[in-house]
């Protein structure tokens, strides 16, 4: 039995984490959760959206699930997302992008995967103003950073079968920033002969996405970059609604879905939990829990495939209840 700290967050989060959670305990996963709350709602009573018990618990746990938490625009507090990043050091962005049968999308060719590194680049937040009319932002890329983000993907590379990763970067102008992270990016391969490795300036990169996404594979990119080409590739297998992901530290990991907490259709029961429970899956896999990842899985795409019981985003005008309730039918 393995203890999961659980965060349902706020908006459509704690619809979407109910659905997932029934779904996890009908396929018969062995889980304990250790519920916490943060967020908006938990700023207004303790003073902060992100309480040290939370941290504390996900410490102790390893292995988080975290629903969408909302961060007003102009209210002063920090992002819980990037609070969570930089107080557990969750250096890895992880990010599967596929086709799943069943949601419409321009193309039916992709599958890759984004590795963005997530605590350094423009992110670090170093900004100053100058004067009344220029601002400034500074740029920090580190060779420690770089070297495992690089590490890290050509290590998912070889766990999963992968056969291409490419380094994304804008060499050709930020000489010395992006030059670092591609010469430690050249210095990793050296290590992984198995895997064929490229390289890619990040604006062809987008062309080319959108083009022939088929072209790519593992995708490794410093924080910016990474931000910008994720949504860019959810966009390609059909948005944030089936959008999943990680984000991963030496020894602790936080699975959540990347879209927002879309408050205007809260408590209307008509929220897709389908990213939410594809970063669950990605969590059981994670903590060997893969026989119990695929049975969902298989019964999330028999579901979407069916193309009966779909969420209003899906094409469909199912309730959250009964596309849980098509899943859990279908394991």
């Amino acid at each position: 039995m393995q203890t999961v700290t659980l965060i349902p967050g706020d908006g459509i989060g704690p619809e979407i984490t109910e659905s997932v959670v029934e779904i996890l305990k009908a396929a018969g996963a062995e889980i304990q959760w250790d519920v916490q709350t943060a967020g908006a709602d938990v700023a207004d009573k303790e003073g902060t959206p992100l309480p040290d018990r939370v941290i504390e618990s996900i410490k102790k746990n390893k292995v988080a699930l975290k629903a969408p938490v909302t961060t007003p625009i102009g209210k002063g507090f920090r992002s819980v997302n990037v609070a969570l990043r930089k107080s557990l050091d969750l250096y890895a962005n992880l990010r599967p992008c596929k086709n799943i049968e069943g949601v419409k999308t321009r193309f039916d060719n992709v599958d890759l995967v984004i590795v963005r590194e997530n605590t350094e680049d423009l992110y670090a937040g170093i900004e100053r103003q100058i004067d009344k009319d220029t601002a400034e932002s500074i740029k920090i890329i580190t060779r420690k950073a770089s070297l495992r983000i690089v590490d890290f993907a050509f290590n998912y590379a070889v766990k999963n079968n992968r056969k291409l990763v490419t380094a994304v970067s804008k060499a050709n102008i930020c000489k010395l920033t992006d030059g670092l992270f591609l010469e430690c990016a050249k210095e990793i391969a050296q290590k992984y002969p198995q895997i064929e490795y490229r390289e890619i300036l990040v604006d062809n990169l987008c062309m080319q996405l959108v083009q022939n996404p088929e072209k790519f594979d593992v995708l490794v990119l410093p924080n910016l970059y990474g931000d910008i080409v994720s949504d860019l590739c959810a966009g390609l297998i059909g948005g944030l609604g089936i959008a999943q992901g990680a984000n991963i530290g030496c020894n602790v990991a936080v699975f959540e879905p990347v879209h927002g907490s879309a408050p205007d259709i809260k408590g209307q029961n008509k929220a897709n939990p389908t990213a939410l429970l594809l970063s669950a899956i990605e969590m059981l896999k994670y903590i060997n829990q893969n026989n119990i990842a695929l049975k969902i899985e298989k019964a999330l795409y028999k579901t979407i495939k069916q193309c009966i019981t779909l969420t209003p985003d899906l094409g469909g005008s199912a309730t959250t209840e009964e596309y849980t309730n098509s899943i859990i039918k279908n394991i």
